[in-house]
């Protein structure tokens, strides 16, 4: 008789994962398969053009914060150097943090 899955044997599968990870590993592995579902999930809804609702559930990046803009309109040519001269700027500082990463 094969009715399917059994507690008892949900049981055995638990004591066999236990037996072979390690009851102080499970945790971790349970947090990056959690990690690895939210990114697979927003990069699901990506694909499916719901854009507002994937950034939402993956993890944020790091980011800085942009000086707040003055309220009169500049002109996409004056935003587009100001973004330019902000990527230099953090290009600069990454080169200078590079050679101190290599010393220690």
């Amino acid at each position: 008789m094969l009715n399917g899955l059994q507690p008892w044997h949900l049981i055995i599968l638990v004591l066999v994962v236990v037996l072979l990870f390690g009851a102080k590993r499970l945790p971790d592995a349970a947090r990056s398969i959690g990690k690895s579902m939210k990114i697979f999930k927003a990069e699901t809804k990506d694909l499916t053009g719901d854009k507002t609702a994937a950034h939402e559930d993956a993890e944020p990046a790091v980011t800085k914060q942009i000086p707040a803009t003055p309220a009169t309109p500049v002109s996409t040519d004056q935003q587009v150097a100001d973004l330019q001269r902000q990527l230099d700027e953090l290009k600069k500082q990454q080169a200078a943090e590079q050679p101190q990463k290599n010393v220690s």
